[in-house]
This record gives C-alpha cells, sequence and structure tokens, in this order.
C-alpha cells in the first residue's frame, strides 16, 4: 500500500533552535527517508544529529533539481529559506515553533558553547525581528496553493509526545511508526525551558 505522504515533499521548518531536528528524527523513526547529506554531524548542541541538506541552502539561488526525487521523503528547510520553495512540487510543511524565549536562550548556549561572542542585539530587538520574520512566512504558505501546514510547539511535543504524534498522523496520514516515534524523544535534552 503506497504511504500517503508517497506523492509529496514533507519539509520541516522553524526557526533555528526551534526543535527542527528532533522532528527530523522522529520522521525518520517513523519511516519517513530523511533528504540529508549527514555533513553536518552530531554535537552538545545536537547529540543526535541535525538532519541538515547542504544544498537546502542554496534554494534562493535556483538549486531546485534535487527535489525532484524528494517526493515521499522529509527534508529540513529552515524558515529564512522556505519562500524559496517552487511552485511545481507539492509540500506538507512541519512548522516547529519555540516559545521566544526559551528559543533565543538555547541560541545564545550554542553561541557560547562555539566560543562566539555574545549577541549585541537586545532579546527584544531580536524576538520582535523573528516574530515579523514568520509574520512573512505564514503570509506566504497561505497563499500557496501546492502546500500545506501544521505548526507543532516544541514544549508540547516534548512534554505531550503522544498526542503531538497523533495530530502528525492526522497530517500525513496514516502508515507512520509511532511507537518508534515516541521513543526518539528524550525530555533530558529539553533545556533552557521556562515553562
Amino acid at each position: 500500500m503506497t504511504k500517503p505522504w508517497n506523492d509529496r515533499i514533507v519539509v520541516v521548518s522553524g526557526l533555528p533552535r526551534s526543535g527542527t531536528s528532533l522532528m527530523m528524527q522522529m520522521l525518520d523513526a517513523g519511516g519517513i527517508a530523511p533528504l540529508t547529506d549527514y555533513e553536518r554531524t552530531a554535537d552538545e548542541d545536537n547529540p543526535k544529529g541535525y538532519y541538515e541538506f547542504e544544498r537546502a541552502k542554496k534554494l534562493p539561488e535556483g538549486d531546485t533539481d534535487w527535489l525532484e526525487g524528494a517526493a515521499g521523503m522529509v527534508v529540513k528547510v529552515i524558515t529564512a529559506l522556505l519562500v524559496s520553495l517552487p511552485n511545481d512540487h507539492e509540500y506538507d510543511v512541519i512548522m516547529m515553533r519555540r516559545e521566544m524565549g526559551e528559543l533565543l536562550a538555547s541560541q545564545q548556549k550554542m553561541l557560547e558553547r562555539r566560543g562566539v561572542s555574545e549577541n549585541k542585539i537586545s532579546d527584544e530587538v531580536m524576538a520582535a525581528s523573528f516574530e515579523k520574520h514568520l509574520d512573512g512566512v505564514y503570509e506566504w504558505m497561505r497563499g500557496r496553493e501546492n502546500l500545506r501546514f501544521i505548526d507543532v510547539p516544541y514544549d508540547r511535543l516534548v512534554l505531550d509526545t503522544e498526542a503531538q504524534i497523533i495530530r502528525l498522523v492526522d497530517f500525513l496520514g496514516d502508515g507512520l511508526d509511532t511507537g518508534a516515534m515516541a521513543q526518539v524523544v528524550s525530555p533530558e535534552l529539553y533545556r533552557q525551558r521556562t515553562g
């Protein structure tokens, strides 16, 4: 039996540190093959890997040929690149959302681990910039007939995993190994939580 997502490209998107890697790991465990080159290896910030695909970063430059073979697979495309997806494919987009204070704290911790100097932009300014950016992305998605999307809150995914997996099955269709997906989630990796 053909799996429901086989005719579409599943895209995991979100701001950096919003849980996109976790969602990629879950869908991989659930039975959707990830489109990744494994060039970015696991580290302390993402102990289970990043699941990135370098060519996705070239979408704004028109590098889209790789999408021809991506139906039935899942690929990570951050929100800044999402609007460069061409209209000649069908997409199911899973938008990872995270409370802004947690997201900014997680980004700052990652920068500190890498020895990058402290961000000079205030959290308030950064949060406002991110929110404006996301508003534009959602407006773009709502205007696409070839794209469906679902929001998945990171905190709910970690703390109420079963309910969020049910939502994902409703969105993507039956055929996912939900038990394997649930086992991927490690609540101890939910750091910088505010709730």
